[in-house]
């Protein structure tokens, strides 16, 4: 009887094919997100500390080889989404991604996307570059040495610009997949979308 008034009202006991349930789940851990944030902090302090207050763009230079130290491990240790192991994949797959993004498709991954994985690389090597360079050039060795105070310089500015980019994408993947990732950097959790 029940079934038969339920069928006359339209109604059904199935669940919609096109029902979409949100859940979070942890993505980034509290190590990577102090990480992040130091890292961000750190480089907008080196940004504006040279030749004004040099003693603290030297400390501020030497925190991001320990920053960049700490996140070569922890992509060797820490935990699945901080690790490296799928880097290679990503990379190979960041041409194709991009070339879709301009049409709005941007698929769905719980960790970096191939164009994060991208400027995680692009960012990790010119830091590596702008620390390591800045270090030289305090050194007695290279202390004035054209190329070495050129390859800061350049890959200085190279980090801006990427930062720059980095945040961009991240407010343009944000709007596409109406994602706060702003906030997931913060609680460490992203919401997965399901079809029941």
């Amino acid at each position: 009887m029940e079934e038969a008034a339920r069928q006359t009202r339209g109604a059904s006991d199935r669940t919609p094919a096109n029902r979409i349930i949100s859940r979070t789940v942890a993505v980034w851990d509290l190590p990577l997100r102090l990480w992040h944030w130091l890292l961000a902090i750190s480089v907008l302090m080196a940004w504006f500390t040279p030749t004004v207050y040099d003693g603290l763009h030297r400390i501020v230079g030497y925190a991001v080889i320990g920053l960049l130290a700490f996140r070569l491990l922890w992509g060797l240790m820490g935990s699945r989404y901080s690790r490296f192991r799928m880097v290679g994949v990503r990379l190979r797959a960041a041409p194709h991604y991009l070339w879709n993004l301009r049409r709005g498709i941007t698929g769905r991954y719980i960790g970096l996307n191939p164009a994060g994985t991208l400027m995680l690389v692009a960012l990790l090597v010119s830091l590596a570059v702008s620390t390591i360079t800045g270090a030289m050039s305090v050194t007695v060795t290279f202390f004035g040495v054209w190329w070495v105070e050129d390859a800061h310089h350049y890959s200085s500015d190279a980090v801006i610009v990427l930062v720059v980019l980095h945040v961009l994408g991240v407010v343009l993947m944000g709007i596409l997949q109406r994602e706060n990732l702003i906030r997931a950097m913060f609680t460490g959790r992203k919401h997965i979308r399901n079809r029941l």
